[in-house]
């Protein structure tokens, strides 16, 4: 009996509408400047690798004889895969300066308090 009022605790409290400190907001602001490159750069590097093996793949005649095909395809796989960290950088820079200000204000009333 003790059990279940404890979990029926738990769903409640799921439920029930908490107020945001600030530093769930500064974590919150964190995860929005870091989030869209961290997809970017899984994606573009899993379609990189793809593009790559399929280069691979038709360079060494396993499907048809198109290696001069292959080659040209595994470059450009070897270029997405190579550019991927570089691209990533330049849009979490991106993002960092477009919240920076809000970032640290958050930050200066979190540590003055």
């Amino acid at each position: 009996m003790k059990n279940n009022e404890e979990l029926v605790k738990k769903i409640k409290q799921n439920y029930e509408k908490h107020e945001t400190t600030k530093i769930d907001e500064l974590k919150l602001l964190d995860k929005k400047v870091k989030t869209p490159a961290i997809a970017f750069a899984y994606i573009y590097g899993i379609v990189g690798s793809l593009v790559l093996g399929t280069g691979m793949c038709l360079a060494m005649k396993v499907f048809a004889n198109l290696m001069p095909l292959g080659i040209v395809i595994g470059i450009l796989g070897i270029a997405m895969v190579s550019t991927t960290y570089l691209i990533y950088k330049k849009i979490l820079k991106s993002r960092k300066s477009k919240y920076a200000n809000k970032v640290l204000e958050l930050s200066d009333e979190i540590l003055n308090k």
